[in-house]
């Protein structure tokens, strides 16, 4: 991390309920401040705020549409504004999570759609990280979720699992290009996680649940602490020999 600031301040996109605020939690429990972004849900941004407050860290609530990339130089003032009260200028983490799902078969997948995930899973954490860029410190860390998608297929997840494609190799570039600063870019694919992305049904359907658990090493689907540890892990000085990978945490999912 960078030495300009005692603490790392880390950015989390999507942190206001499921695996962004298991991630945001991790790392307050690892010492770093956090800013992290909602869509609409402000009053479970706030409720994460607390929940990181109560840990002893710093904590602030943006919003944010990471589909609507000519908003970020406002969120980008807005977010050094929020760094300057608290006597920081810079960034030393940033996860770029938020997302949602489209579950369709290939044949019948709009248009729209595939251009709604486009918007939200690739151009957006392109150029919200291009826009945030002058404010990550040196040897800052960069993480972009991906999905286990990527790696196996399930019938219906073609469109997703494509920008999840292009986000993996992204990382890669990042990585390449933003070496010289020191700035480490990594991808984390989850697997199956109980949580409400994508209407909860695995974490609401016992048929799906129990397939996918079958189909796991270790013998169930994640939860969003899962990943959240993952996360932390993947961000910790110790971490810092690692650049341009990509870090599975399915629980073995599909081997």
């Amino acid at each position: 991390m960078s030495s300009t600031h005692p603490t790392p301040i880390t950015l989390i996109t999507g942190g206001s309920r499921g695996l962004g605020a298991a991630m945001a939690l991790a790392l307050a429990h690892d010492g770093h401040d956090l800013v992290i972004t909602y869509r609409e849900a402000a009053e479970a941004a706030e409720a994460v705020v607390r929940q990181i407050q109560a840990l002893g860290r710093r904590a602030l609530a943006l919003p944010l549409d990471v589909a609507q990339a000519d908003s970020f130089p406002h969120f980008t003032e807005q977010l050094t504004q929020g760094l300057a009260a608290w006597g920081a200028s810079q960034l030393h983490g940033l996860i770029n999570n938020a997302g949602t799902g489209v579950h369709a078969a290939f044949a019948d997948t709009r248009p729209e759609d595939f251009d709604s995930l486009v918007a939200v899973h690739l151009k957006g954490p392109f150029f919200l990280t291009q826009a945030v860029l002058p404010l990550l410190a040196d040897g800052a860390r960069v993480l972009n979720i991906s999905s286990g998608l990527a790696r196996f297929t399930v019938a219906g997840y073609a469109a997703y699992a494509a920008m999840k494609g292009g986000i993996e190799v992204l990382t890669r570039y990042q990585a390449k290009e933003l070496a010289a600063r020191g700035i480490r870019v990594n991808t984390l694919a989850p697997g199956a996680i109980a949580t409400d992305f994508g209407g909860g049904a695995v974490r609401d359907n016992a048929e799906l649940n129990r397939f996918l658990a079958s189909v796991t090493a270790l013998g169930r689907v994640g939860e969003a602490d899962d990943i959240g540890g993952a996360a932390a892990a993947l961000m910790r000085p110790g971490a810092g020999w690692i650049t341009g990978q990509r870090v599975e945490a399915s629980g073995g999912m599909f081997l």
